[in-house]
């Protein structure tokens, strides 16, 4: 299989971007093309043979990867996956690469794998980067129903079938969008735990946006995916948890600032998915009401 890789920065890490791509060219068997996006910033120097694309602005985490995706032509059609990986990580090991190849060669029905995020000084992986409810374990492959968004591989035919990454959400939830769509297109995902990228240990509320687009795009998720019954099921069920987690005020009144506006802001196209792939998602674990 011909891989690529989609890598987005804003200019402002670039010796973890130079780690990166030499991680990236250290990988086994044939060479992957790689594509860095400068979202709405320069591209710092790359080594010869990576090619760049600079936006005059910031489309986003989701914007930002579909310029990506389409520098390998038509929903990534010059190849047959791509890599998504976070700027400031990079893959220890060298067979990772091969061992996507693998595992799609393996299941035609494969359509994304996700990776294992681990801290690179302490080898620990957060319970938030296993992508699924029973998350105690991260050392334990499964089938999931959603990705994470910068450590992972998809089919481009997946992107080409599901459609690209919600360029609307800007950040946050996008992965999930493209993944229910994916699963009711008949594709299915995996969580790799032999497959790591090294990411330093993190906090998402560090980003100022983060609890209103959280908030936000819960709800646009739900407006574009979901059966009608189940979007105030899925939306009431999000809001209850935030309020058990009783986070501060100020993110308490940015998240309903978020919330009122995933109600009331266009979220794109709605498709809603069949009733079988909520049953689907049910029986991988995760029913989409929570």
């Amino acid at each position: 299989m011909k891989l690529g890789a989609v890598i987005i920065t804003m200019g402002n890490r670039p010796d973890e971007l130079r780690a990166l791509l030499d991680s990236v060219a250290k990988q086994d068997g044939d060479r992957i093309e790689v594509v860095v996006v400068g979202n709405g910033a320069p591209v710092p120097d790359v080594p010869p043979g990576v090619r760049t694309v600079e936006l005059p602005e910031n489309l986003g985490i989701p914007g930002g990867r579909n310029v990506g995706i389409e520098a390998f032509g038509p929903s990534g059609a010059d190849v047959d996956a791509l890599l998504f990986l976070d700027d400031d990580g990079h893959l220890p090991h060298t067979d990772t690469a091969e061992l996507c190849r693998q595992a799609f060669e393996a299941d035609p029905k494969l359509g994304i794998v996700t990776f294992r995020i681990a801290d690179p000084d302490t080898g620990v992986t957060q319970r938030r980067h296993v992508p699924r409810l029973r998350a105690s374990d991260p050392m334990r492959s499964s089938r999931v129903t959603t990705f994470l968004g910068g450590a992972n591989a998809v089919r481009s035919q997946v992107i080409a079938e599901a459609g690209p990454l919600p360029g609307e959400f800007f950040y946050a939830h996008e992965e999930t969008d493209l993944a229910w769509r994916a699963l009711d297109a008949g594709w299915m995902i995996e969580y790799r735990a032999d497959m790591v990228l090294n990411h330093p240990t993190t906090a998402p509320s560090r980003h100022a946006v983060y609890h209103r687009m959280v908030a936000r795009n819960r709800v646009w998720l739900a407006r574009r995916n979901l059966p009608a019954p189940l979007v105030p099921l899925y939306t009431g069920v999000w809001l209850l948890l935030t309020l058990v987690r009783r986070p501060s005020l100020p993110a308490l009144k940015a998240w309903f600032g978020g919330f009122r506006e995933g109600w009331t802001k266009p979220c794109g196209p709605r498709h809603p998915m069949r009733w079988r792939t909520v049953w689907r998602l049910t029986r991988l674990g995760r029913p989409p009401v929570i």
